[in-house]
């Protein structure tokens, strides 16, 4: 019996490197995917113009994206939470990670709505509701960073990368909410580390598990 628990056990754990890989496979598939990205400042007739044709290329992007890496939002840090023995770092790593999942699949129900719409006000609600939920969504990530590295069960190094992360999300975060371009283009910079976080995250909570 010992032995199918630490198997069980093991099995569960092996759960956030496949997320973790997930997550960086996913990303990298939604980003290669050619399709317009309305800026900040597009009218509504030209967001409605720009994914006139690009609807089913957008809607994968989105599901690449958005639906998918959720996923890895929730998976990865319950398994740090775990890891952590529910330490108050791990909880909060946790929690915060799972309201980033549950905004992310939101987005991707916006976004499948926004690419489908005709009416120029709408669209511009919806991409506008869209980007700031993506700044919301981001304060929970810099969260998720700043508790992952706290919890004391990460490589050192993901520990630096976690609290890079939290600065430098934290900053798009304030661009996309606002809906500042100037800000919102640490983007750049940011989900590169979120990428690196969430994937040498899962990847290494596995390894300790084995």
């Amino acid at each position: 019996m010992a032995s199918i628990a630490v198997a069980s056990r093991k099995k569960l754990l092996s759960v956030p490197a496949v997320a973790g890989a997930g997550f960086l496979v996913s990303w990298a598939a939604g980003l290669s995917v050619p399709v317009p990205s309305p800026g900040f400042g597009a009218s509504g007739a030209e967001i409605v113009r720009d994914y006139a044709g690009h609807g089913g290329a957008a809607s994968v992007q989105f599901l690449l994206t958005e639906g998918l890496p959720a996923l890895a939002l929730a998976l990865v840090p319950l398994a740090l939470g775990r890891a952590a023995r529910w330490s108050r770092a791990g909880r909060i790593a946790a929690g915060a990670g799972l309201v980033a999942a549950v905004i992310s699949l939101a987005q991707f129900a916006t976004g499948l709505v926004l690419v489908a719409a005709s009416a120029p006000g709408t669209a511009h609600t919806l991409l506008e509701a869209l980007n700031r939920a993506d700044g919301v969504k981001m304060f929970f990530l810099a969260t998720v960073g700043v508790a992952g590295a706290l919890a004391g069960v990460l490589p050192r190094w993901l520990n630096y990368t976690g609290f890079a992360l939290a600065v430098a999300i934290a900053g798009s975060g304030i661009g996309y909410a606002l809906l500042l371009t100037g800000v919102a283009t640490l983007a750049y910079v940011s989900l590169p580390l979120l990428i690196l976080f969430v994937t040498g995250s899962g990847l290494a909570l596995a390894r300790k598990a084995r």
